[in-house]
This record gives structure tokens, sequence and C-alpha cells, in this order.
């Protein structure tokens, strides 16, 4: 009977190739996709060529497919589809990006950072504030691709509101457009409130009287505000473009509402910079307050030293072994020199008490 022998080579060893991974579908990163009408979602489910094909086919109305963290394989399909440039494909895989608008060929593509609050009980306790993530959009004349990254950032909720306003949609994808950064920036004067909170909090604490706050602690909300900051300021060059017809992709009736997203922007980007300046304030505040902390505790580890001092002064002399010492042979002295140690320590505590110093 022949043994059967495991896979290998020819030395008897175990064959190490590995498997290549499974392909994955491209549906598997499809969150949704959807055909507009006259601002009316057409009913059916399509893939992202069926759709732009039966767009195409009538000459009316657009295309919105929302991914979620393809990767480059993925995603080539669709770009081949809607004419994609490879640069902002790219941009769109390794996510990662500043803010910005781009414009490439008669797509465009825009990057926007997007933000939340992470609940906590006190500020002092939490080693984060702020969580980030990124959307991209590509904004065709016919069609709108939209990828997350961040599990915070869902359009579903948004998608859903859309579909309820046909008179929005009608406009075009651009429409999506705004709806998107308009959502965005809302979600930055949410984070703003909440931080403001925060850093009031923080505010008495640090300006309370005999409390202890570690400037560890506010180094970490700089750090979160810096972080912020990041996903605010450089957006509002983007905004501004958009405002001001920087492609015809965008109409004129929607211009105007970038400019709403643009003055809510400009109001999130003066909170951010008044943020920095109180905690730069803080800082300066609680090393002050440490160092005050510092100086009185060593003036009463001095004063305590300086009492100290006396008994273990008379003690050492009255330790040495000699025959001729003061009142040695006195029976007095020995209750004399204690009566003597304690009249100073307390002459002394007395002394440092009326200065503060304990």
């Amino acid at each position: 009977m022949a043994s059967i022998r495991p896979l290998g080579n020819l030395r008897g060893k175990p064959d190490r190739r590995v498997t290549p991974p499974l392909p994955v579908p491209l549906s598997a990163y499809v969150v949704n996709c959807g055909i507009y009408r006259d601002g009316k979602r057409v009913p059916g489910r399509w893939t992202h060529a069926e759709a732009i094909a039966e767009v195409r086919k009538h000459d009316e109305g657009f295309v919105w497919i929302g991914l979620h963290e393809p990767d480059g394989e993925q995603i080539k399909g669709i770009a081949d589809t809607f004419g994609l440039h490879e640069l902002a494909v790219e941009d769109a895989v390794q996510a990662h990006q500043r803010p910005k608008l781009e414009r490439y060929d008669e797509t465009l593509f825009m990057v926007l950072k997007t933000v939340r609050f992470v609940e906590h009980d006190t500020p002092d306790t939490t080693n984060e504030i702020v969580e980030t993530g990124e959307l991209m959009a590509f904004l065709g004349k016919d069609f709108i691709v939209t990828v997350r990254h961040g599990n915070h950032s869902g359009l579903a909720s948004l998608r859903a509101e859309l579909d309820k306003s046909p008179d929005r949609l009608k406009v075009g994808p651009a429409a999506v457009l705004h709806a998107i950064a308009d959502r965005v920036v809302d979600s930055y004067l949410d984070v703003s409130e909440a931080f403001e909170d925060d850093i009031e909090e923080m505010e008495a604490a640090i300006f309370a009287p005999r409390s202890r706050v570690s400037a560890e602690q506010i180094y970490l909300m700089k750090r979160e505000v810096l972080e912020l900051r990041r996903a605010v300021t450089p957006l509002a060059n983007p905004l501004r473009r958009l405002a001001e017809g920087y492609t015809p992709l965008v109409p004129e009736q929607v211009r105007s509402y970038f400019r709403d997203v643009d003055d809510h922007l400009t109001t999130v980007s003066e909170r951010v910079m008044a943020f920095d300046e109180l905690l730069n304030t803080l800082v300066d505040a609680t090393l002050a307050k440490i160092t005050l902390q510092q100086n009185t505790d060593m003036r009463k580890i001095t004063a305590w030293a300086a009492i100290i001092a006396i008994p273990t002064m008379l003690v050492g002399v009255y330790g040495m072994n000699f025959d001729y010492m003061p009142e040695l042979h006195w029976k007095f002295g020995y209750p004399l020199v204690i009566l003597v140690i304690l009249v100073v320590c307390g002459y002394l505590y007395r002394v440092f008490r009326k200065n503060r110093w304990l």
C-alpha cells in the first residue's frame, strides 16, 4: 500500500509557498450607489458602471457613489469608469491629506477633514479629546464619488436627508458637495463648543485655591487644538474658491451656499485661535502656580529643618564623651536641656507660622 507523503520539496521540507489573498469585490467597499433624476432618487440597485450608463443614456440626472476606505485595486474600476485622475485616486486611497481643492480636466477633487468629540468625564483624565477622519469627493458633471476614512464620518444620515429634499438635488452633484461641506463645518462648530466647555472647566480648576493641576494635561489639550486647527484652517481657501466661481461644475445658485459655509468656518477658525491663546495663558498660569507651590514647599522644608536643628545640636553636644560638660552632674540638668529645646523650637515654630512659612 503506497504511503501518503505531505506536500513539500524534494528534501522533505514543508512547502512554504504563501497562498495569495482572495480578491475583495468592489461591492464590499461601496456603501451606496444611487441615481438622482430631477432631484429624486431612481428606484433600483445599480453597479457604478450601470448607474453612469443609465444617466448618460438619458443625458439627465447624476450618480452618487459612496465608498469606505477602498484600496487601490478596488477603486481602479471606478476610476476608469468615471475618468478620475490617478494622482487624485492615489490621494483618496492613502488618505492622511490636508484639506484641499484640485481640478483635473473636467473633474474636481476635494479633501475635507472630519472631526468628532470624544466623550469623557473630565478633561484632566482623558487621553484623547478630538478624533479625526477624512472625506474625499470627486465631482463631475454628472457624478459625485465620495470616499471616507474613519468610522465617524458616515454620510448615511445626510443621504437620507437629501433624499427627502429633491429641490436641493435638482441643481446637480454640486449640491451634494455643498451638503457634505456644510455637514463637516457644522461638526466643527459642535466640537468647538464642547471643547470650549472643557477649557472653561480646566480654567476653573487652575484658578481654584489649593488645587493641583498638571501642566501635562494642558499640553494634551493644546495638541488636540492643534489637531482641530489642522482640519479647520486649510479648508478656508477651498471653500472661498468654490464660492468665487473656481469651476463651472459649481453653478451660481450653489456658490452662495458655499459662502455661508465659509462664514461658519471663519467663526470656527476664530474660536480655535482663541482656544490656542487661552491655553497658552493657562500654561503660564499653571507653571506659575507650580513654581509658587514649589517655593511654598521649600519654605516649609527649610522651616522644619531649622526647628529640628536645635534639638539635633544640643543632643549632639551632650552625646560627646567629656567629663567637663555644662551641668553634667546636676540632677536638674536633663530637664533643663529638654525645656530649652522645647522653648526654642516653640519660638521658632511661632515665628515661622507668623511669617506663613508653616
